[in-house]
């Protein structure tokens, strides 16, 4: 099951009881997932669902907190739909309903954002109204550089008024338009957890938790590894071109002419061209650190140097190739 079905099933199953938390959450279910229509000039309230659980629950709330009969029609998945969806549709008394759960207002006039009931209320109608949108036409997506938390809006004004709702939950939500379709985004980990919190997706939230967790560590391994490997090939390139200049060096001096404890450290070099300063240390009789190699490396390649300028000759850069330096 996706991230987004497990957040629906979850939240369709909590219990709430205060009628005020209740008629907010049907009320954004209703204003995301619904309209209105006039049909032999009655109004129709009617909610597109993508859960059958989902629509019970609204239907549940129709007929416990506001009294109304409802009708649940199933259209089966076909075309581009890949699943049922499921409508709640309130045909006697829809205009009641729809005056009681803000969608047009005494007048009969349709109201664009969310009732006043719902924006101006407490902590607990926000919460309802976000979990009320999210069952209507939200989506949560695995966690990640490009994750997010969205609900799909009717139009700005609801999207600005589940914005506002988020800010008031201590979320942060941002309202744009995609495509010709207003959507309010959440894409900061926190924000999405406190959202997931306050809707009251708890399991949901951990299991989210975890994937980001094994996300972020997998990609600090990666870095770390890639980290790994870098400074390897610049080591085994930097013996290797340690490696020739030594070669250089033993041949502008003679081996004869080099002090015994310089030789020791050069013949170790071009004998072990790719091991570390730390492995040619270890194989140094007496063992060296390998701060003692490379000084004694060093000394050897300025001795021979100065010997080559003296001569008027290549100095141990001069057998240095593309390839060795090319990174």
């Amino acid at each position: 099951m996706s991230l987004t079905l497990d957040v629906k099933d979850e939240l369709a199953r909590i219990r709430v009881d205060k009628p005020s938390v209740r008629r907010a959450e049907a009320a954004a279910t209703l204003r995301f997932a619904g309209g209105l229509h006039i049909i032999s000039g009655h109004v129709v309230v009617e909610a597109e669902l993508d859960t059958a659980i989902a629509a019970r629950r609204l239907r549940q709330t129709i007929a416990e907190v506001f009294g109304h009969t409802s009708e649940l029609i199933v259209v089966s998945s076909g075309g581009i739909r890949k699943g049922n969806r499921y409508v709640v549709r309130v045909i006697k008394q829809g205009d009641d309903l729809a005056r009681q759960v803000g969608l047009i207002d005494l007048r009969g006039r349709p109201v664009r954002g969310l009732p006043t009931f719902v924006v101006s209320s407490s902590l607990l109608e926000s919460a309802a109204a976000w979990r009320g949108a999210f069952l209507a036409h939200g989506s949560l997506t695995e966690p990640g550089r490009s994750g997010s938390l969205e609900v799909t809006c009717p139009g700005p004004e609801a999207a600005l008024a589940l914005a506002g709702a988020a800010r008031r939950l201590g979320a942060t939500a941002k309202a744009r338009e995609v495509r010709g379709v207003d959507r309010v985004v959440v894409r900061e980990s926190e924000s999405i957890g406190i959202l997931l919190e306050k809707m009251g997706a708890d399991e949901t939230l951990s299991e989210w938790q975890k994937r980001r967790l094994k996300r972020e560590n997998r990609g600090t391994a990666n870095r770390l590894a890639n980290f790994d490997d870098a400074n390897l090939r610049r080591s085994a390139r930097a013996a290797v071109v340690a490696g020739a200049r030594v070669e250089r060096a033993l041949e502008i001096l003679g081996e004869s002419n080099v002090p015994e404890h310089l030789l020791e450290a050069g013949r170790l070099r071009v004998a072990h061209k790719e091991s570390s300063l730390e492995e040619l240390g270890a194989l140094s009789v007496p063992p060296l650190t390998k701060d003692a190699v490379a000084g004694r490396i060093r000394r050897l390649l300025a001795m021979a140097d100065k010997a080559a300028r003296d001569q008027g000759i290549d100095d141990t850069s001069a057998v240095l190739t593309e390839e060795m330096l090319d990174d």
